[in-house]
């Protein structure tokens, strides 16, 4: 039965995907993704200077929400603003994506979906408060990070 309901969830964030990514320009969709991932980033860095560095103070909550916070981005379906049209700047909207990236999407699914993976782990380890797991989870997310940046982000 939970085989059924996730394959129907799948089919249901897929459609909804296609519909957004219909509904958003190219411009705009380019814009909203590099603002999820600046986002992301934000997120990761408060995780670095409490969990990592410890030049903040740590606070079970900030961390536990950035962690959620983190998962909630790379589970959004935010591949769905990699629509057409979107592998070259667009109007105002610089990108980075390399055009490579709309050639390999079996790829970059498997990538989104390790960082997906990556990403509730981290999650689940922040609720714990349990700093070595929480270390070891996030340079987990930091490693898919880089894995899509290397192989589809031009500098």
């Amino acid at each position: 039965m939970k085989t059924v309901i996730a394959g129907a969830l799948s089919a249901l964030l897929l459609s909804a995907a296609v519909t957004a990514q219909a509904q958003v320009s190219p411009e705009d969709q380019i814009e909203l993704r590099k603002a999820g991932f600046s986002y992301m980033a934000w997120n990761m860095g408060k995780l670095k200077a409490q969990v990592i560095e410890g030049s903040v103070e740590y606070n079970q909550e900030q961390v536990e929400a950035a962690a959620n916070t983190i998962a909630a981005i790379a589970n959004s379906g935010i591949g769905a603003l990699f629509g057409p049209g979107t592998e070259k700047d667009v109007g105002h909207q610089r990108t980075r994506v390399d055009p490579a990236l709309f050639d390999n999407m079996p790829d970059v699914a498997k990538l989104a979906g390790n960082m997906g993976t990556a990403a509730n782990t981290l999650a689940a380890e922040a609720k714990t408060g349990d700093k070595d797991a929480i270390r070891v989870a996030f340079g987990e997310v930091g490693k898919t990070c880089k894995a899509c940046h290397e192989k589809y982000r031009l500098d």
